[in-house]
């Protein structure tokens, strides 16, 4: 059994709901938008949804109604427009989070938060700071769907399943991520061997290709219909299963961190252990010394950012 509150009933926010619904991720959903109309009618519709899936009480409510929640999503906050960086949302997103953490910790004090709203990395910092928990308990959604861009993109290049494709997105959610060649297997076969041994090379000419489409994918999907939401709803599903079921599962998540590839009091995405508490390990790879370098950048590139408003 766990209750799961949503406060933001757009569409990254309905897309996780949804997703909890099919997989039978909750027991009990609460939507909590500033547009209460549109947090009913998206509860009522996903609601109806229920009898094709998984048992699940799904409701829309004020913030007093996140009494009990075992998880709280953050996918609150204004929309990327077509052309905009993640990080240039900052500015408008920081003064509404707070706010939203505030009253959501005064209702559901024993919540983890998991938040998704974008610039996920820096909105991670700015919830904990406001929200006085332990790190561990606020975990930002980091660059799961950017693995998870990875490993389909490159399964698609070698005609197999995305599941048997261990590839991992590193730093942060946004521009200067770092696609971990180094350490990408087939099974466990290194990516290059298997690759050849399926006839199907990985190129120089097919690692770029595959880092900008992971890289860009946001961009051309914002073009294409407004925004991104079934890839990101479905990661946030996933992990709330996780952290249900104790499963110590890894995935690639964004948490504060006092240092990291000596840059101090970040929040970036690195393989992170998941269980009932949150956060409960993290994982170090074997990085090259590009990688290395490349993470470096991208961890300068988030604590400039956050500098300017922490």
């Amino acid at each position: 059994m766990m209750k799961v509150g949503i406060v933001g009933a757009g569409m990254v926010g309905s897309a996780a709901g949804y997703a909890l619904a099919l997989r039978g991720g909750a027991s009990q959903i609460l939507f909590v938008d500033h547009n209460h109309a549109l947090a009913v009618a998206q509860a009522a519709d996903i609601a109806h949804a229920v009898p094709f899936a998984h048992p699940c009480q799904i409701s829309a409510g004020d913030y007093a109604g996140l009494s009990g929640a075992h998880v709280v999503i953050l996918a609150a906050g204004v929309a990327q427009k077509p052309g905009e960086s993640r990080l240039s949302l900052l500015t408008r997103n920081v003064d509404i989070f707070a706010d939203v953490v505030g009253q959501v910790r005064h209702h559901a004090p024993k919540a983890l938060l998991l938040v998704a709203s974008n610039p996920v990395d820096i909105m991670t910092q700015v919830a904990l700071r406001a929200s006085g928990l332990p790190t561990q308990r606020v975990i930002g959604s980091g660059t799961i769907l950017d693995t998870a861009r990875f490993r389909w993109l490159l399964a698609q290049h070698l005609g197999v399943s995305p599941h048997s494709v261990h590839g991992y997105v590193l730093g942060e959610h946004g521009d200067s991520e770092v696609l971990t060649w180094s350490s990408a297997q087939l099974g466990s076969t290194p990516i290059v061997t298997a690759a050849a041994q399926l006839d199907r090379a990985v190129t120089p000419e097919i690692m770029a290709r595959i880092d900008t489409d992971v890289r860009c994918a946001a961009y051309k999907i914002i073009v294409g219909k407004g925004a991104t939401y079934y890839g990101i709803g479905a990661g946030l599903a996933r992990i709330c299963q996780a952290l249900r079921d104790d499963q110590r599962a890894v995935f690639t998540c964004s948490i504060q961190m006092p240092q990291a590839f000596g840059v101090e009091n970040i929040a970036l995405s690195l393989p992170r252990v998941i269980g009932a508490q949150g956060i409960v390990n993290t994982l170090q790879l074997d990085l090259s010394e590009t990688e290395h370098a490349a993470m470096r950048h991208s961890a300068q590139v988030l604590h400039d950012t956050a500098a300017a408003v922490l």
